[in-house]
């Protein structure tokens, strides 16, 4: 009888145990992997610089032209293409911010070269779907660590947050212009990798890159290959029509 009553309160006392210590033992979900370099995180993971995709508001700070000049890369130079960036953010709602073009510039004429990467501000940037692109400038070039950025066909939308057609679309306008090298830098005086510094419609070429990371020989968002001219036909037979990066420097 003294051995059933021990047996009985043994079991009380470890049901009790167990109810407390439950929840505390209860083993935490797995975080979800990392994401892969170039790729968009997990719904719910932070982007690099510790942002989450979908967290609190951010104001637009970063796209891909929807639509180019019309007139090849005669963009009407480095104002001219600021100047569309603009116009394109203030019908968007983010025209209160200031917008440059990610593009380069050659010395010519007397005129020092301007790097795309100078003409940005310093970051972070977001884009139309509240991701966060990169939180500085040399996360975005990978000066310290490749892959940094968030660069990829899902993140790289337009001002509307419209993706922008790529490799395997029809048609594919993954060529962007940006007249750079991969580190955001100009290229030197000599081969025009610029289109006249974005005044040609005709001669000339321009150091493109694919915002898809896709094809060209290798997945650089900023300096993939060159055009075959500066015409609107000559970019749309690479897979272009003229867009280019903007950024809001403010």
């Amino acid at each position: 009888m003294k051995l059933t009553k021990i047996v009985a309160a043994f079991a009380i006392v470890s049901t009790v145990s167990a109810f407390v210590a439950g929840p505390a033992l209860a083993q935490a979900p797995a975080p979800a992997p990392a994401p892969a370099a170039g790729q968009a995180p997990a719904p719910g993971q932070p982007a690099p610089g510790g942002q989450r995709a979908g967290g609190p508001p951010q104001p637009l700070g970063f796209f891909v032209t929807s639509k180019g000049s019309g007139d090849g890369a005669n963009l009407g130079g480095l104002a001219g293409a600021d100047a569309h960036c603009q116009s394109l953010a203030a019908a968007a709602g983010a025209g209160n911010r200031t917008w440059r073009a990610y593009l380069s510039t050659q010395p010519a004429a007397g005129q020092p070269a301007v790097n795309a990467r100078d003409r940005i501000g310093a970051g972070p940037w977001f884009n139309a779907k509240n991701q966060q692109i990169a939180p500085n400038v040399a996360d975005l070039h990978g000066d310290t660590v490749r892959d940094r950025n968030q660069m990829n066909k899902n993140n790289a939308v337009d001002e509307k947050g419209q993706t922008i057609s790529g490799a395997g679309d029809q048609p594919n306008t993954h060529d962007i212009l940006t007249g750079s090298q991969s580190d955001g830098r100009a290229w030197p005086a000599g081969e025009d990798r610029t289109c006249r510094n974005w005044t040609s419609n005709s001669d000339g070429a321009a150091t493109v890159g694919h915002h898809d990371r896709t094809g060209g020989g290798n997945s650089s968002w900023n300096q993939a290959h060159s055009s075959r001219g500066c015409s609107q036909a000559n970019l749309v037979s690479t897979g272009g029509a003229g867009l280019f990066y903007c950024f809001a420097t403010n």
